[in-house]
């Protein structure tokens, strides 16, 4: 029987779901699976999470990879804790150089310059550590299953990669330091297709070493030592000392109160301060419809507004010029919610008042619910892989700035302005659930829209995320997706934007929602954008 999985001619309704026992919601079923078998087992939703993330490196690596980075925020304990698994520049590195290497003025995106200390291995360890009820090795037993065993590969992946495939022969074949990537991610030249079995003996041999030495054996022993030897050959910055000095960071997670939730993330260095700037400015706001024009109209200007402070300030927060905090409080939201007019601004950064990412979220019997997100940022990264480890690194460093007196300028020992962000809500000091949309700049804006279609339109988690989505570009530029209203398209572009169709959905961000109802009933949702899947019982 001959089919395209990728046809889908009709729109489907698709109902959340419910269990008690726990629940995994991720962007693949055989990531879920691979959570459910650890609650099963008799582990904590932070064991789930950390065998749902290993298990993505595996059957997702158009996403992620052991090279990535990785962010959490974890309730257990009745408190709610935050992990910043990002990585720094090589303590090596010469802006100078890298000037001059870039006529153009701007960050390379893939080879070795991009290239930060990954941290989503020394976040799994961090997490197992501090909250796990299982040994590590028991959480990466699924994924070193699929690695070793084969994984069939599902139509989103298959769609990606050979994107990706497509992309990286030609820009780099005869590259010889993109020789591992087309050894490992291709057959002979040829993407993996949908369906096919793939099997990564590297990628299984690292998940081992791990599993038996822990993060040392990739931050300090023999991968860490092939990391330098390949960054040494190819004309990177990293010397042992970069890795050997890694490790993940406990925060306190920030948020705002919207309309009686608190709305938690991750503080910079990540994003996620851009969608709780967003919130503080709508919650000045009373909104009767979603489908509506005004509605749009002013989410997209909250969004553009919230991005206008943080592009100019966010950075590592041991190099911002404001304290991040000063932009959530309500009167700097009633400040800048006071700008939006009737149509369409441009905005510029203002001082506030002194005083191709996976993402997955758990949640056991007992109360405990994470949110995870980790990421190679732009599909399977830098393009480079660790010869005969299959570990393939993340390219997070294009996104500094080459600009010297930019807050996100590059420079030695430095964490860049960071895309990816777990969220969460709490209500009056109880959990409500995780929640996360993932997909480079469109992050905050999707958390935004998941976010105030549950609260303000009462969506269920499922519609919630399956709801027509906006994306907010630059200026007045804004894509929506196919199945937008046209009225209000219309409506929107009598208002100043520049409205345009974008027909790929994955523009528009992929997520995944659980909610924990007061009689302990976790509820789920997955977006049908991805090949989403969520395992409960």
């Amino acid at each position: 029987m001959e089919f395209d999985p990728l046809f889908q001619p009709y729109r489907s309704n698709r109902y959340c779901v419910t269990a008690r026992g726990g629940m995994v919601a991720t962007g693949s079923n055989l990531a879920a699976a691979a959570g459910l078998e650890l609650l099963r087992k008799g582990g904590n939703a932070v064991d789930a999470a950390i065998a749902a993330a290993a298990a993505l490196t595996v059957v997702e690596p158009t996403s992620n990879g052991l090279g990535s980075d990785a962010f959490a925020l974890v309730w257990i304990n009745d408190s709610l804790y935050g992990l910043n698994g990002s990585g720094r520049t090589p303590s090596a590195i010469d802006p100078d150089e890298i000037r001059r290497r870039c006529p153009d003025g701007k960050m390379p995106a893939y080879g070795w310059t991009p290239v930060t200390v990954p941290g989503a291995v020394g976040s799994w360890e961090a997490l197992s550590r501090r909250f796990g009820r299982l040994p590590l090795a028991d959480c990466l037993a699924p994924a070193i299953a699929y690695a070793e065993d084969g994984f069939p590969v599902t139509p989103g992946v298959a769609k990606y990669w050979a994107l990706a495939a497509g992309r990286y022969k030609e820009r780099f074949a005869g590259r010889h330091e993109f020789d591992e990537w087309f050894r490992v991610f291709t057959d002979g030249g040829r993407p993996y297709g949908f369906g096919e079995i793939v099997r990564f003996p590297g990628h299984a041999r690292t998940l081992r070493l791990i599993a038996e030495q822990g993060a040392d054996a990739f931050y300090r022993g023999e991968i860490a030592e092939q990391f330098i030897r390949q960054s040494e050959r190819d004309g990177g910055f990293f010397r042992a000392e970069d890795l050997a000095n890694y490790s993940p960071e406990w925060v306190e997670p920030i948020s705002v109160n919207y309309r009686g939730y608190d709305v938690w993330e991750i503080p910079p260095n990540g994003q996620g301060i851009v969608s709780l700037m967003a919130l503080n400015i709508l919650k000045n706001f009373e909104f009767s419809a979603r489908d509506c024009a005004d509605t749009f109209h002013r989410q997209i200007e909250a969004v553009k507004l919230a991005f206008a402070d943080a592009l100019h300030y966010v950075t590592d927060p041991a190099c911002m010029s404001a304290d991040f905090r000063d932009f959530l409080r309500p009167s700097y939201g009633a400040l800048r919610a006071a700008q939006i007019g009737k149509t369409a601004g441009i905005y510029t950064f203002s001082e506030p008042p002194k005083s191709g990412t996976v993402y997955l979220c758990t949640a056991d019997g007992e109360g405990n619910m994470v949110s995870f997100i980790q990421s190679n940022y732009m599909g399977f990264g830098s393009g480079i892989v660790l010869e005969g480890y299959g570990v393939s690194l993340q390219n997070r460093g294009a996104d500094f700035s080459l600009d010297p007196v930019a807050a996100n300028s590059l420079a030695p020992g430095k964490r860049s302005y960071h895309t990816i962000i777990p969220g969460f809500i709490t209500k009056e000091g109880r959990p409500v659930g995780p929640f996360g949309v993932m997909g480079g700049y469109m992050q905050p804006q999707g958390h935004v829209q998941a976010v105030m279609n549950m609260i303000d339109f009462g969506l269920n988690p499922q519609q919630a995320l399956d709801a027509p989505r906006w994306r907010w570009n630059k200026e007045k530029d804004v894509s929506v997706e196919t199945s937008f209203d046209k009225a209000v398209m219309e409506q929107l572009a009598a208002r100043g934007h520049s409205i345009r169709i974008d027909e790929e959905p994955a523009g528009f961000g992929r997520g995944q929602i659980i909610l924990r109802l007061e009689n302990g009933v976790l509820v789920g949702g997955t977006d049908h954008r991805t090949d989403s899947s969520t395992a409960s019982f």
